[in-house]
């Protein structure tokens, strides 16, 4: 009889943990953290006839992102005639939320790296910008901070 209990109560063990271990859920990753806006530089350009500024940016921590965000989600809205938009948009906005650019066919957070938007020459620009990040899945948006137009 002592036998039959030792060998019920270590069943009992082993059934314990492995009903424990299958309930083990791992934490979520931590959500991306906001955008570290910066300008890289200037250039002026010419396009229909018209003579532009364009202002370059970067996102330091584009790394932190996934590639996930910016994967093509053909089962989202589109962006226009684009079928395959990325999941996340980046849209420019001057200080006071006017909106300058936006992009949606971003393929990886190192596009991140290649934000601008243009204003004709002689146009006095905003003396800040942000952008938003909107991930369409998630519906999660990530505001950077204010960067300057003028290094």
């Amino acid at each position: 009889m002592h036998k039959l209990q030792s060998a019920l109560r270590i069943g009992a063990v082993l059934f314990v943990s492995t009903v424990a271990s299958a309930h083990v859920v791992s934490a979520p990753p931590p959500a991306p953290p906001n955008p570290q806006l910066h300008l890289t530089g200037t250039e002026a350009y010419t396009t229909g006839g018209k003579d532009f500024i364009r202002y370059r940016y970067d996102v330091a921590n584009k790394d932190a992102y996934p590639n996930a965000m910016f994967a093509a989600a053909p089962r989202l809205p589109p962006c226009g005639a684009n079928t395959k938009a990325s999941r996340t948009w980046v849209d420019v906005f001057d200080e006071r939320g006017k909106r300058l650019n936006g992009f949606c066919s971003f393929g990886s957070p190192a596009d991140l790296g290649k934000i601008w938007f243009a204003l004709e020459q002689g146009v006095t620009p905003p003396s800040y910008v942000f952008i938003v990040l909107t991930d369409r899945l998630t519906k999660a948006k990530y505001k950077s901070n204010l960067a300057d137009t003028t290094l």
